[in-house]
């Protein structure tokens, strides 16, 4: 008997259980032991950039020229110099701390109503969050304890404590709903304890396992803050919904009245094959990522690569493992009315699926005609998309106080936008052409012992617009030349605005070769796997129909505010800029979890000779409660994320949750379906030139026949 890779993997674990088990157990006590040993390695300001803006932050890190954190208080109050004693005992209260340095005296707005005093954090700017909080509790204290007073804070050192905090706080919620909530559901869709708490017990290990790794590979390949967060949100999404698919045709075959033995070898060659499929998917279309040229996406693409690859290991090995020892144990911890036995011992899960089967292939003109029109409905916004790196008050709101608070100084206190921060590198910066070149500009601070100068060029408009970014290309392709050629000097802008121009403009460089990159992958894979590039071509366009449609409702919802409000958010007029490149890269990884399984289903019954409509019908209904679990999970999992405070964690979560909702919906029960019906026996032609590819089996070829119509646990299963 021929069996794939994944049944020979699943038979192997079945009769040697304790060392399938254990072997992962001790994987990942050992995986997170280093790993927590080791530590996290965070990326540095000039990693995150790109292009000149962080050529100009790497030269100021490699010459340990560093900037004090500067900090800035307002205190205020209802009538003109009512904060003067408030203010001058908090300036005192300062500098007692010990924390602080060049506290300047509180200086006066033009109201009279408003003081500012400013001082600078000792010590490494880098590391300043960790000793701001000193600062902190004298500033509060003086504003609960002083009637009539209103005391802001505003600086580096306390907008990273505010944002560590917060982004703590967000990941801890996060992680302590999407697990409940994963589990709420697995216990809807399996109606028993045990089972449901076998995937969600694997994942969280398999993402424990990749924390680990991912923390020694972090000292290699610097990692973003919130790249760990990311990883959490694939591996429990994707490590579920890989347990899932296999339990779930395990679950069936027994229903069905195989022996647990058979069932299991039958789960294994099936679902099992089609998690190595999608898993090898995933990581793929996730490599895609090393091709943007951003050490951001690089790490996310690691991060997630690790995680899939535990998630799918685990489903494929220890799961069979636990499959075979539990046996019928798996069903206990039953709950009440949710887990009825149809009349053959089935849950009769696919009798919606087969309801909206019917109208589907009967008129399947129609009905792909309507969803292609309905995504695309969903994806017109999506053509009038802007993208810019988040400034504070977007990313986290107007009402945050951070936010409120920096609004406030600036009011108060107006000095225009920034200066942009301009970085000179020499061989001798005090050689009579370089002080002839830094005596065109105003602000400028030259580091002799370093050979490095630094000059602050004032910029029109607000900092962010359009008059902004014509003053910054000025300065770079007009001014700076103008004044340094001839020295052979290196100059750099940096700043935000050169920042969020420099990333977006690599973005926009390195989007092209990851789609080209994912799409070429994707087609290959479906081309080896179902021997027909109809099925490849066609897996592709639903992926991006899938994708646009999500960039409409990220559109509408988070530039345009249509409905924001709805979901305690509002409209900031952009998307994050690396939010697209990452969506796109998901969610045609994510996307092929669903149409593997779905599609490896219907030419599993194709194999054995139904006709084309037939094996449609009969893999979409075996499959649906398995894809709408899935599917259920994944929603949940990312609508989480789409609660958090960070402007860019909302996107993410809901443009992720929209999009699979869409995926399992229209496309796999309604456009899918249509599509193949329409195409009919040209699914499945091999072309003369690719008839050498392997003739993969989608199913067990020599299985008996089921001895029983059903068992005594109550089964778990799909819908027959």
């Amino acid at each position: 008997m021929r069996r794939n890779l994944a049944a020979r993997i699943g038979v192997w674990s079945a009769h040697h259980r304790k060392t399938a088990i254990i072997g992962w157990l001790l994987f990942v006590v050992l995986a997170t032991a280093v790993g927590g040993a080791s530590g996290m390695v965070e990326m540095s300001a000039s990693e995150q950039g790109t292009g000149d803006s962080a050529r100009a932050e790497k030269i100021l890190d490699d010459a340990g020229l560093d900037q004090p954190a500067g900090e800035l208080v307002m205190v205020s109050s209802r009538t003109a110099g009512g904060w003067k004693d408030a203010a001058r005992e908090l300036a005192v209260a300062i500098e007692k701390t010990g924390e602080t340095h060049k506290v300047e005296p509180p200086l006066a707005s033009k109201s009279g109503k408003e003081a500012l005093i400013r001082f600078q954090i000792k010590g490494d700017s880098k590391t300043a969050a960790d000793r701001v909080q000193p600062v902190l509790d004298v500033v509060k204290d003086t504003g609960r304890t002083r009637p009539g007073v209103e005391v802001h804070q505003f600086g580096q050192a306390s907008s990273e404590k505010w944002l560590g905090d917060l982004l703590s706080e967000d990941f801890k919620k996060a992680e302590f709903t999407a697990v409940p909530l994963a589990l709420g559901i697995l216990l809807v869709a399996f109606g028993a304890v045990v089972a449901a708490l076998l995937p969600v017990g694997l994942a969280l290990t398999a993402c424990l396992a990749a924390f680990g790794l991912l923390s020694l590979a972090s000292h290699q390949l610097h990692l973003f803050q919130t790249t760990y967060s990311v990883m959490f949100l694939m591996g429990l999404a994707v490590g579920v919904d890989y347990c899932l698919f296999y339990l779930r045709r395990e679950r069936d075959e027994r229903a069905a009245g195989h022996d647990a033995e058979t069932a299991l070898r039958i789960a294994a060659a099936t679902s099992g094959r089609a998690v190595l499929v999608s898993g090898v998917t995933v990581m793929l279309a996730m490599a895609g990522m090393f091709l943007s040229g951003l050490m951001l996406f690089k790490g996310f693409a690691l991060a997630t690569i690790i995680v899939v690859f535990i998630a799918m290991l685990g489903s494929v090995t220890v799961l069979p493992a636990l499959l075979a020892w539990l046996g019928d144990r798996i069903d206990a911890g039953r709950i009440p009315f949710l887990n009825r036995r149809g009349k053959k011992g089935a849950h009769e899960s696919g009798a919606v699926a087969g309801a909206v089967l019917r109208p589907v292939l009967a008129m399947p003109k129609l009905f792909a005609f309507g969803a292609v029109a309905v995504l695309l409905a969903l994806a017109a916004p999506a053509l009038g998309m802007k993208t810019e790196q988040l400034g504070m008050e977007k990313q986290f709101g107007s009402d945050a106080s951070l936010s409120v608070a920096y609004k406030r100084i600036t009011e108060a206190f107006p000095g225009g936008p920034e200066p942009a921060p301009v970085v000179v590198k020499a061989d001798d910066i005090d050689a009579k052409p370089m002080r002839d070149a830094l005596a065109k500009f105003d602000k400028v601070t030259v580091h002799k012992a370093q050979n490095v100068a630094q000059i602050e060029v004032p910029l029109a408009g607000n900092g962010s617009d359009d008059r902004s970014k014509d003053a910054l290309a000025d300065l770079r392709e007009k001014r700076l030349p103008a004044a340094f050629d001839g020295t052979g000097a290196q100059v750099y802008v940096g700043g935000e605005l050169a920042g969020s121009v420099d990333f977006n403009d690599q973005l926009k460089r390195g989007i092209v070769p990851v789609f080209v990159f994912i799409t070429a992958v994707t087609f290959l894979l479906m081309l080896f796997c179902f021997r027909s590039y109809v099925i490849a071509v066609t897996s592709i366009l639903l992926n991006l129909l899938s994708v646009a449609a999500a960039y409409g409702v990220m559109v509408a919802v988070f530039q345009h505010g249509w409905g924001a409000s709805l979901l305690g958010t509002e409209a900031v007029g952009a998307i994050e800029g690396w939010m697209p490149l990452f969506v796109l890269v998901v969610l045609f990884g994510l996307s092929m979890d669903y149409h593997v399984f779905v599609v490896s289903r219907i030419r599993e019954a194709r194999d054995r000779g139904a006709d084309t409509r037939a094996a449609i019908r009969e893999g979409i209904r075996r499959t649906a409660g398995a894809v709408t679990g899935a599917a259920a999970i994944m929603v949940a999992v990312f609508a989480v994320f789409g609660t958090l405070s960070m402007q860019d964690m909302q996107q993410m979560g809901v443009g992720l949750a929209v999009a699979v909702l869409l995926d399992a919906t229209i496309v796999r029960m309604v456009l899918l379906p249509s599509v193949m019906a329409l195409l009919g026996e040209r699914n499945w032609r091999t072309p003369r030139g690719l008839r050498w590819l392997p003739q993969l089996e989608h199913g067990d070829a020599d299985v008996p026949a089921p001895t029983t119509a059903g068992r005594h646990a109550s089964p778990v299963g799909a819908g027959r």
